[in-house]
């Protein structure tokens, strides 16, 4: 049973991981994973893991449509509101503000050194979100044998990604990743 402070929990904790979350919400996907399977036990890594899948799979701001699914499981409709506002509400008005402040100091001499520096924090976060969902999902040698394919595939490839989404899809509908 989910408790009455949950909601609250789930909320805050969106709002602050979405204000650190630099270079997108899945750099943070990590901790989210950790905060609602291990720390709270609101779903298993499996469903997580779904609805992962899911939302990358319809177009649009696919990581807000997933924290709306997890704030569903947590607290039905109003929780999927307040996950998608705590989800993009701190960054938009953070972006807005630093957009601000970032144009009106174009010129200064430290802006190219902050890109270089946030780059390298950028692509750490990215590839520390794709292995956990990795190991998430990758529950059997079929599963880890696709994740490598794709992987390298991706690597090596100009294939858009949601070609192998799908593959992965139709070998999980056929339960050959099982």
């Amino acid at each position: 049973m989910i408790s009455p402070s949950a909601p609250l929990a789930l909320t805050v904790h969106l709002a602050w991981v979405s204000s650190i979350s630099f270079g997108g919400f899945p750099t943070v996907l990590p901790d989210v994973r950790n905060f609602v399977v291990s720390t709270h036990g609101w779903m298993t890594n499996q469903e997580f893991a779904n609805l992962f899948a899911m939302a990358q799979s319809i177009p649009g701001p696919n990581m807000i449509l997933m924290m709306s699914f997890v704030g569903w499981k947590v607290w039905g409709f109003p929780g999927a509101l307040a996950s998608a506002f705590a989800t993009f509400g701190p960054p938009c008005a953070m972006y807005f503000t630093a957009y601000r402040l970032w144009d009106r100091f174009r010129a200064a001499p430290w802006q190219p050194v902050v890109r270089l520096g946030l780059t390298p924090v950028v692509v750490g976060l990215v590839i520390a979100s794709g292995t956990v969902m990795a190991h998430t999902a990758d529950n059997s040698w079929p599963a880890v044998a696709v994740t490598i394919a794709t992987a390298a595939i991706t690597s090596v490839t100009r294939l858009n990604p949601m070609w192998m989404l799908l593959g992965g899809g139709i070998l999980g509908g056929l339960e050959l990743l099982e």
